[in-house]
């Protein structure tokens, strides 16, 4: 059955158009530089891709991360008749028990997954062209497993909505945010009251200051700290580190160091007196919407003050007055995110067989995944994983 012919039911709905995909050609890249200037086309205004599938993001991870989990680069670019890009699919392909996998470049550090597309092409985007897109692969990959992926970004559909899917295993809560708004429209003014409260005990303390680091030394700087404390905080939490691999590190140094127009590929905000870093948060940004990758704060006296809100604060201030729409604070729904994220990003999953050896490993995926989804939505199945996980270290 071709994909065309399994999401039928998807298309049924859409207004008649030809059934001719617009996709003459699909090259199929195993290497980064050979990828490079069509990725980075499509990064430019009038593409639809999140800040996650930047190159200097996913570049760098597969540069160390990728290899060294045995990943390797497998990109997909599709092309119109004149060999303009169509779309970019940042893939990497693994090998294991016998199965091809093809899934997100990016593994556990990206909170969403989707492919680069000419916005146009993506906005009338129907079956036969996912088909053609999807069609040359079969040969090479026994299963795509496309996890963690946005059924929309910036009001435009993601054109692989249209696949197979189930929700993804994990939520996202999100702050949907009036661009020009008054500040209780992001945060309210009865919680903004507290946290003043709560701040007004580390105005206290010497050069205590909210920054976003530019400088290539202050970045450096910021995650020396992160990396000495992030350890003790999860210990704490009797949660697994996911730093603690040097390759990790080294990921998470190399990409907040590269360089994006004034700033980096991501962007660290800190809190901070002279004689300490109070808290600090990483993510990434595109114009129009915050995303947070990762954070921590102080083990001093201080962390008494909420000093993680209080940076949270004042970073939906800053995106808010330069007219963001959008900002969340990463997967899960962990008390503080809802705070300040009430509404919820409708994110999902799509495990695409493609060979019957594929099948087999597509209905177990969905399966693990499904079951994975039940326990965290249910807090007694979540917290005997949780007891059982830290009783098996």
């Amino acid at each position: 059955m071709t994909m065309a012919a399994a999401m039928q039911s998807r298309t049924a709905e859409s207004p008649a158009r030809s059934k001719a995909s617009r996709i003459a050609h699909v090259d199929i890249v195993a290497d980064l530089g050979e990828a490079e200037r069509v990725w980075r086309a499509l990064e430019e205004p009038g593409h639809l891709f999140t800040p996650y599938q930047r190159f200097d993001l996913l570049g760098t991870w597969q540069r160390s991360v990728g290899e060294h989990e045995g990943a390797r680069p497998f990109i997909v670019i599709a092309r119109d008749a004149e060999q303009n890009p169509l779309a970019l699919l940042p893939l990497a392909l693994r090998r294991g028990h016998g199965v091809r996998t093809a899934c997100f470049m990016g593994g556990k550090h990206t909170t969403f997954n989707m492919g680069l597309w000419n916005a146009e092409f993506a906005a009338q985007a129907v079956a036969s062209d996912l088909d053609a897109l999807i069609a040359p692969l079969r040969n090479r990959v026994d299963v795509l497993a496309l996890t963690q992926q946005p059924k929309r970004w910036h009001d435009q559909q993601n054109p692989f909505a249209f696949l197979p899917q189930q929700s993804a295993i994990n939520g996202c809560p999100v702050l949907v945010m009036e661009p020009g708004g008054p500040p209780a429209s992001r945060i309210s003014n009865s919680f903004r009251r507290r946290l003043k409260s709560k701040e007004k005990k580390l105005q206290a303390l010497a050069g205590y200051r909210y920054h976003l680091a530019t400088s290539d030394a202050d970045v450096t700087r910021l995650l020396d700290w992160f990396f000495r404390v992030k350890p003790a905080r999860m210990a704490e939490q009797k949660l697994p580190n996911v730093f603690a691999e040097p390759i990790v590190e080294k990921f998470i140094r190399s990409a907040c160091l590269a360089p994006r127009g004034e700033g980096h590929v991501i962007d660290i905000h800190a809190l901070e007196c002279d004689d300490e870093v109070i808290a600090i948060f990483a993510g990434v940004a595109d114009g129009q919407r915050f995303s947070m990758m990762f954070n921590t704060y102080t083990m001093s006296e201080h962390a008494r003050y909420s000093p993680g809100l209080i940076l949270v604060r004042y970073i939906i201030d800053r995106y808010g007055e330069r007219g963001y729409r959008s900002l969340d604070l990463g997967i899960g729904s962990d008390d503080y995110k809802r705070m300040f994220c009430k509404d919820d990003e409708d994110i999902f999953d799509s495990f695409v067989p493609l060979t019957p050896r594929g099948r087999l490993a597509a209905a177990a995926m969905s399966s693990i995944n499904h079951g994975k989804r039940l326990v965290k939505q249910n807090q007694m199945l979540f917290d005997l994983a949780r007891r059982l996980r830290q009783a098996f270290g």
